[in-house]
């Protein structure tokens, strides 16, 4: 990365804290820290940041109640730190809209190479589809009523407001933009969305799923734009022309 990634930790601990920032801040990153909401909402009034390490776990208003706050105005990328093996912190914070998560205690190396994935996909480059040939020849493809552009790595509404999007979020769209009508199996989506740190417990494509069906579907009960094939995976219905 050419330019520091401007980086927040919030945890109610300041030891760790100030650990954290130390071995960031000497490995490329502008760190800053906040003690938790309060203090996070006045370091962004400041100046924006490109990621959060979101401790869950803090007195007051907690981890999941920051993450869903700052999701709804903002796609900054979230890694959420959460207790050691508890499975359901994982998953509400990427039901919320996280990046991804770190249990408790964690490695500082692989904090910062998960730190470093996630940033590495919100600045890639659209890519072209399977046959070399780019999704549309606009760079923009229709998801229902919304249009995600692969160039902006953004997606909108017809009126042209801009919908929170995460870096997942958007490269599983882009997935499914570059294989229309086609399956994708979860281990195939996982593979397309350059992740590969996940473990046998982690129901990320599910809860993202989920997520992007809510900003594309005009029933997420009933999807129409991202199918479920039942026993096999998901599949990208391109509106008929």
């Amino acid at each position: 990365m050419a330019e520091q990634s401007r980086l927040i930790v919030v945890d109610d601990e300041q030891g760790l804290r100030d650990m954290v920032a130390e071995y960031l801040g000497k490995h490329g990153f502008a760190v800053r820290t906040a003690s938790g909401g309060a203090e996070l909402d006045a370091q962004l009034a400041a100046e924006s940041a490109d990621a959060l390490v979101l401790d869950v776990n803090m007195p007051g208003e907690d981890g999941f109640t920051i993450a869903r706050r700052v999701r709804a105005t903002s796609d900054v990328a979230i890694l959420m730190l959460t207790a050691a093996g508890d499975i359901v912190d994982r998953v509400v914070g990427l039901e919320l809209g996280a990046d991804d998560y770190l249990t408790k205690p964690f490695d500082l190396r692989e904090l910062r190479a998960r730190l470093r994935t996630i940033l590495r996909r919100r600045a890639a480059p659209a890519q072209a589809a399977p046959n070399g040939q780019a999704p549309n020849a606009a760079h923009h493809v229709s998801f229902g009523a919304v249009t995600l552009d692969l160039e902006m790595r953004a997606l909108r509404r017809t009126d042209g407001a801009e919908l929170p999007l995460t870096a997942m979020e958007f490269d599983l769209l882009q997935a499914f933009a570059a294989n229309p009508n086609r399956v994708l199996t979860r281990d195939r989506l996982l593979d397309l969305a350059h992740r590969g740190d996940t473990d046998p417990f982690d129901r990320s494509i599910d809860i993202r799923v989920t997520r992007i069906r809510k900003k594309v579907e005009s029933d997420p009960a009933k999807p129409a734009v991202i199918k479920t094939v039942r026993g096999a995976g998901y599949m990208f219905v391109p509106p008929k022309a």
